[in-house]
């Protein structure tokens, strides 16, 4: 695939032959094969995540799934890795199935990857490295990952502690940055990636603007509270355990908001039966979003109605090209 408009021709789409500079972001449990085959053929890099897939086999399985029903187009996996090292991690494992597979680009995230740069690079594994801030790209780009993504405070998951927004971002990534860049965060039109792209970055990340995809393995009811929500129906919590998340506002936010309100201290074990993540899956197998840590961003005031991706990658691009249109005389 090639981009409609020599314009949204970028380092990003030449690597991996892309109709549009944008990466699907990983989603826990919800960015299995048939999502991540949608979204290549559609003309974007999509992500398995391993972290859904915690057996080897299962993990090798699913790449080989998506394999085939991808016909041909890229395919990258998401390793998700804990702030620090503990023992009995199997992140290492996972980065040797991931080149015995022949997966050319993988998502990173969570810590350094420093350790796994010289394995991945040997096989010739693109490494695009996610952070929540500027200051985490440079160190990402000074041990050698291809690109970083950096998502913005809008985002939905785990924007960081620094809360920094995509704006700011893009203009700190245009002057620190020498390698590849990404920018997410509250990205859910054409216009939106054609703005990023004059502000020097090599495409966009999007999550929550792919949320109520009809590929999505999510149950119609979740798809259609995300439409109906907007960018207002979000929540911030866990900054007190220093993982601060941005999620769909319902009784559980509500809830962990007012429990470390009152107990600053208060530890993760102590709000674990809140944000357990089975939690959370309940709201994908029944569409009962009332419960559950759901990972979203602001973009959902952009999000208008549910459909395949295929539609959706012709609407970002009709979108981008009337945005190139308003800026050529």
């Amino acid at each position: 695939m090639t981009p409609a408009d020599h314009a949204l021709q970028t380092p990003l789409t030449d690597r991996f032959g892309l109709r549009l500079p944008v990466v699907a972001g990983g989603l826990m449990w919800l960015a299995d094969a048939d999502y991540c085959a949608a979204a290549a053929k559609a003309g974007f890099l999509p992500f398995l995540t391993a972290a859904s897939l915690p057996e080897p086999a299962d993990l090798k399985a699913e790449i080989g799934r998506c394999r085939e029903m991808a016909e041909g187009q890229p395919l990258g996996v998401n390793v998700s890795m804990l702030p620090k090292l503990v023992p009995g991690e199997k992140t290492e494992d996972v980065f040797r199935l991931i080149v015995d597979e022949g997966i050319d680009v993988v998502e990173t995230s969570g810590r350094n990857p420093e350790p796994y740069v010289p394995l991945l690079k040997a096989a010739g594994v693109t490494i695009i490295h996610k952070v929540p801030s500027v200051r985490f790209a440079e160190k990402a780009q000074s041990v050698g990952v291809d690109m970083v993504a950096i998502v913005g405070a809008e985002c939905g998951g785990h924007p960081g502690m620094d809360l920094i927004g995509s704006f700011v971002n893009l203009g700190l990534a245009e002057r620190r940055l020498t390698i590849p860049w990404l920018i997410g965060g509250g990205i859910g039109t054409g216009a939106q990636i054609v703005a990023a792209l004059a502000c020097g970055a090599a495409g966009v990340v999007m999550g929550t603007r792919f949320l109520a995809a009809a590929e999505l393995p999510a149950h119609q009811g979740y798809k259609d509270a995300l439409v109906a929500a907007g960018e207002r129906d979000t929540a911030l919590t866990m900054q007190s355990v220093r993982n601060t998340i941005r999620t769909l506002r319902n009784e559980t936010t509500e809830t962990v908001a007012r429990l470390e309100r009152e107990n600053p201290e208060i530890g993760i074990d102590a709000l674990m039966p809140h944000v357990a993540g089975k939690i959370g899956r309940e709201a994908y197998r029944t569409g009962d979003v009332s419960r559950g840590m759901l990972s979203a961003g602001q973009a959902l005031g952009l999000l208008e109605r549910s459909e395949g991706f295929a539609e959706i990658a012709k609407t970002l691009e009709a979108e981008a090209l009337t945005a190139l249109a308003r800026l050529r005389p």
